[in-house]
């Protein structure tokens, strides 16, 4: 079995990251301005739902975003546009609202119970964002094709999420230090521009981690038809 190592995969996002940063980071900041304002126009009784779905489908199309552009700098170059890598999303928007309501409900559920269910799930689901964009399999099936690719290297995928998890957390902390010498205002623009900062990492993540657990398996980087 071919190896697959936690600092290999997160070295690889970062320096996606580092690369496609002019169009990351940009695209975060404007989708966390419209969700502000968003939030700002809708905050009184039920028009806070309102602000709450369009705010959850700000992060997935950002999110279906970022997987297209992995997928498109696989050759080692990108091809799209910020625009065309946006719209390319549109056809697969709801079923990536499907998984991540079905997901996160499975993975809060396991954790509320005994905590290692929703971790085994957490990593076993990994990469059902990047399935559903690229392979488009259909709801139910991105779960059960994940776990598909995932079997076999439980640990080191669990692993890579770990170390990301506490590489956003120290992050976190020190904007929060920073932040205690600012204002509200200095406060709101620091957490816009974390939130920016931060946002793609996780799409990142586990879009290098599909195309890793593709090449470790001898599926190349081209998904099944």
């Amino acid at each position: 079995m071919r190896t697959l190592s936690p600092g290999d995969v997160i070295g690889r996002a970062f320096k996606i990251y580092g690369d496609n940063i002019g169009v990351l980071l940009p695209a975060a900041l404007i989708v966390f301005a419209v969700d502000a304002v968003v939030r700002w126009v809708f905050d009184k009784g039920l028009l806070t739902l309102v602000a709450a779905v369009v705010s959850i489908v700000l992060a997935l199309l950002y999110e279906g975003m970022v997987v297209q552009l992995v997928r498109d700098v696989q050759d080692g170059r990108r091809d799209n546009t910020i625009g065309e890598l946006f719209r390319s999303v549109s056809p697969v928007l709801l079923p990536l609202l499907a998984v991540s309501i079905l997901g996160g409900l499975g993975i809060g559920i396991g954790l509320l119970l005994l905590i290692v269910p929703g971790l085994i799930l957490l990593t076993f689901w990994s990469v059902v964002a990047p399935v559903t964009v690229i392979e488009q399999p259909g709801v139910l099936r991105a779960f059960g094709r994940s776990r598909e690719l995932v079997r076999g290297y439980g640990w080191p995928v669990f692993g890579t999420i770990v170390l990301v998890f506490l590489l956003v957390i120290v992050a976190s902390i020190a904007a929060a230090l920073i932040g205690l010498a600012l204002g509200d205002v200095g406060r709101a623009i620091l957490s816009w521009i974390f939130d920016a900062l931060t946002q793609p990492v996780a799409a990142l993540t586990s879009s290098v981690l599909y195309f890793t657990l593709l090449k470790v398996r001898g599926e190349g980087n081209t998904p099944p038809a």
